[in-house]
């Protein structure tokens, strides 16, 4: 089971390419339960052209430069084999600590193998592998509870009678598929609301504003499109507003980015779905640093859930960047 966990701080710093000399231990790995801070950790998010991953690279590098340790951002855009490769040089540079957000759930295991042999421990963030007993903690957003938040304000949006098409994120990401089944258990709900299109759109802005050019040729009765994250929810609104379809189509998305809340604002996007990436990434650092000084992650559990948060016109205005007020 999962446990529910709370931390709260949004922070920037600025990206430093995971390449160069490393400033870690001489031993190379971690020293676990040394009772002493320092070294390189090392950070590997998904695609820091995404606002998403990039707050998670910062709040994460900031974290650890604020408890003692220099720290490295590098991003495998959903490639196992450069997070393979990033990986190794987070072992050759010595890192202490890796925090991840893993590539594929099944792909990534490998690279987190790797560095448990090396002696690195590994804290997971966003995503999870399909092992348990590798990571010391893998620490995610609720992604059903978030789901189902959403779908209700979906439903509340669009009504309960009519056709929806969905944009779904990266089959390898078993956040894609635990967003899209926490959306069917709600809508299934209301009988008359029929999903006649469904396409993958990669947690992508182009690929969402592409699939849903060809959805709506294919479907241009639809009321609502439900979508997995904010950039293809942000790429539907594109497609809908080049048709001329927006005001009659009601779009929900999922993550809580910046952009997503302009667009509640603007009245073009219904709701957002805030992940809480700020609160479960600082607190994968402060794991790792206690990890390091101690032996132990400070925590019962490896894995660990975060719970969601509903933005919409009503709260919109107490967003801040990942955080709600």
């Amino acid at each position: 089971m999962f446990r529910k966990a709370a931390a709260a701080l949004a922070v920037g710093v600025t990206i430093v390419a995971l390449t160069g000399c490393s400033t870690g231990t001489d031993s190379g790995g971690s020293d676990a339960g040394s009772g002493e801070a320092g070294g390189l950790i090392t950070v590997i998010v998904n695609d820091l052209a995404n606002p998403y991953w990039t707050a998670e690279a910062d709040t994460a590098a900031a974290e650890a430069e604020s408890l003692g340790y220099e720290s490295k951002i590098g991003s495998h855009n959903g490639d196992s084999k450069k997070e393979s490769d990033l990986v190794d040089t987070a072992i050759t540079n010595k890192s202490v600590a890796v925090i991840l957000d893993p590539a594929d759930a099944n792909g990534s295991i490998g690279a987190v193998k790797k560095l448990v042999a090396a002696d690195i421990p590994v804290f997971l963030v966003n995503a999870e592998i399909n092992e348990e007993g590798l990571a010391q903690s893998q620490l995610v957003a609720n992604n059903a509870q978030g789901a189902a938040l959403g779908a209700a304000a979906w439903v509340e949006a669009v009504g309960p009678a009519g056709e929806y098409v969905e944009l779904t994120g990266r089959p390898a990401d078993n956040n894609a598929a635990t967003r899209s089944n926490g959306f069917a258990s709600v809508i299934s709900q209301y009988p008359d609301l029929k999903l006649v299109g469904s396409e993958v759109a990669n947690w992508d802005q182009k690929e969402g504003n592409e699939k849903m050019q060809s959805l709506l040729a294919a479907h241009p009765n639809i009321v609502g499109v439900i979508a997995g994250n904010d950039p293809m929810a942000l790429g539907a609104i594109a497609a809908l507003k080049a048709a001329g379809k927006l005001d009659q189509i009601k779009v929900g998305g999922f993550d809580g980015a910046p952009d997503a809340a302009q667009a509640i604002t603007d009245g073009s996007l219904q709701y957002t779905v805030l992940q809480p990436v700020v609160d479960f990434t600082k607190s994968a650092v402060q794991q790792a640093d206690s990890y390091i000084r101690t032996g132990e992650t400070g925590v019962d559990e490896e894995k660990q859930s975060f719970d969601c948060i509903l933005i919409n016109k009503d709260n919109v205005a107490s967003y801040g960047n990942f955080s709600i007020e």
